[in-house]
């Protein structure tokens, strides 16, 4: 099943798998939520199977993901009893290693292997290093897919190796058609704001109703547009928030404000411009930093908070 905005990719995969030599390593660029993550398990499976040789419908032993593990055995613990758990910063170099290891062996069933790294953007330094290894002496019939919500921070030599498929954001009637079928009882004033500040990411509009973000990008709107002067509304950001949110929410709000600021840079005249762009830049060091510094969050909102409110027009 291809979802929304997967025509093009898949049309450019297929012209790729058709041809006599695929390329074996693949990077799947875009926003986060646009589906990239399913597109990538659809096209291993494709990939692996071959005439005659029945495949497996659930775990597939020839495509490897490495993902985010959990935090700890605590976290793990969780996990395997089915409950919310969570997860480590970073994608780390022993999760490498134990992939290189496979690569040794022949596939199971076919002639082919898949490696799905997501998001590849959040491997550590060492792991990266080491996955470059296997990108440049890749073992026989091994093909990688690394998702990337942010390839420009993938090594230069990560990207120079890997073929780029770039999936597109949707545009507002479309994403207007995906809420009301997957989140129909949401109101109409959150729905137009989920789909501002998805900015045509499906996942990121639906995360944004599920997470109940409408307030806190309420607040990010009147900061930017009136200022902060006596805090109160930097406070108040900071409730929305949550008092203790995890990793997620926290992404989630980073994200938002990165959003709200992308909008008003769009009709921010020439002397609010400079303190946008500045504030922007702030936020996305923020954003990179945040999976891997232990931030404090009440200190982190306030941060974003006074951010968003240095763009304000001085009165």
């Amino acid at each position: 099943m291809s979802l929304l905005g997967h025509d093009t990719p898949w049309r450019e995969w297929r012209e790729a798998s058709e041809g006599s030599r695929m390329h074996h390593g693949w990077i799947l660029a875009g926003r986060k939520g646009l589906g990239k993550m399913h597109f990538a398990m659809q096209a291993a499976r494709e990939l692996v199977a071959e005439p005659g040789l029945p495949q497996p419908e659930d775990q597939h032993p020839d495509i490897l993901v490495l993902t985010h593990l959990p935090k700890d055995d605590k976290e793990e613990r969780k996990r395997d009893e089915g409950k919310a758990f969570e997860l480590k910063r970073n994608i780390a170099i022993a999760q490498i290693r134990q992939m290189q290891q496979r690569l040794n062996t022949r596939p199971t069933l076919g002639s082919r292997r898949a490696v799905i790294i997501d998001p590849a953007d959040d491997l550590e330094t060492s792991a990266a290093n080491a996955l470059l290894k296997s990108l440049e002496e890749p073992a026989r019939g091994t093909f990688f897919l690394l998702v990337a919500h942010r390839p420009a921070q993938l090594l230069p030599t990560i990207r120079s190796r890997c073929r780029v498929l770039r999936f597109p954001t949707l545009d507002d009637a479309a994403m207007r058609g995906f809420l009301a079928d997957k989140a129909p009882h949401v109101d109409e004033a959150t729905r137009d704001a989920a789909i501002a500040a998805a900015q045509g990411s499906p996942g990121m509009a639906l995360d944004f109703v599920e997470r109940d973000l409408a307030p806190v990008d309420r607040l990010m709107r009147e900061i930017v547009q009136s200022g902060d002067r006596d805090f109160i509304l930097r406070g108040r950001l900071a409730q929305a928030i949550g008092a203790r949110p995890d990793r997620a929410r926290m992404q989630a709000a980073l994200d938002l404000s990165r959003s709200v600021l992308g909008q008003a840079l769009e009709t921010a005249g020439d002397d609010r411009m400079p303190a946008i762009a500045d504030a922007h830049g702030e936020l996305v060091r923020l954003a990179g930093q945040a999976p891997t510094y232990n931030f404090d969050p009440g200190l982190l909102a306030m941060e974003i908070g006074g951010l968003l409110a240095s763009t304000a027009t001085p009165n």
